[in-house]
């Protein structure tokens, strides 16, 4: 589904991915793994349009996406849910899903959607009313789930999506990537608690400096003793 081969990419003069790898098959729960500064968030940024590659090929159902805008990237299927969650503090809940279907094909089945997410998460469903602003920091981040889908994305990219929050509440948001992916959407995760996001993916790879240093299961990958030591403290 989704193909990177050896892509380059960086800010300005300094370049952040050196020549990375990687696939992504379709229904597959894929996760990348590594320390701060390693290059996970610009990987997800360069398959999202927003960092241009300087070189190597992105291709995503056989079409080269690397050069597209954000926009057409959204409009090929992909969709990433960004670190922090980056909600309109100020506009409804409602109207901060309804961002989301942003597409033609979206916008045609808008309130489909909406019931489905509303559905997954039942308790937006009490605040659709609400500014965004006003949520905990485990509702906002159902919100930004939750826009994501409603794009009605073929491939689902999620950056750091426990960042701050409380441990009861990550794993409730793990369990709504297994209840995604069960539904046949592919997940691309880039997430710093190696132990869950391993736990359920079904392949991963391991970026350090900026390359991809070790790739197997994510059963494969839990029990090696580099990944061990470098990212679980065992």
């Amino acid at each position: 589904m989704l193909t990177l081969h050896e892509v380059q990419a960086g800010y300005g003069r300094t370049t952040i991915l050196h020549g990375i790898s990687a696939e992504v098959r379709a229904g597959e729960v894929v996760t990348i793994v590594g320390a701060n500064g390693a290059g996970k968030t610009t990987t997800l940024r360069s398959i999202a349009g927003l960092v241009r590659p300087t070189a190597g090929r992105i291709t995503f159902e056989g079409e080269e996406i690397g050069r597209m805008q954000p926009h057409e990237v959204v409009a090929r299927g992909i969709t990433l849910i960004p670190e922090g969650r980056q909600l309109f503090p100020f506009m409804s809940v409602r109207d901060n899903l309804r961002m989301g279907a942003y597409t033609p094909a979206a916008r045609a089945r808008m309130q489909e959607t909406l019931e489905e997410v509303l559905d997954l998460f039942p308790r937006l469903r009490e605040r659709l009313d609400q500014y965004g602003g006003s949520l905990s920091g485990g509702e906002q981040q159902m919100v930004a789930i939750a826009r994501g889908l409603m794009a009605r994305p073929k491939l689902l990219m999620f950056d750091e999506p426990s960042l701050g929050l409380a441990p009861i509440i990550v794993r409730q948001v793990f369990d709504v990537v297994e209840r995604i992916a069960s539904t046949g959407v592919t997940v691309l995760i880039v997430e710093q608690n190696v132990f869950r996001t391993l736990s359920i993916a079904d392949r991963g790879y391991v970026l350090e400096n900026g390359a991809i240093v070790m790739s197997d299961t994510g059963a494969a990958l839990l029990r090696d003793d580099h990944v061990r030591r470098a990212y679980l403290g065992i």
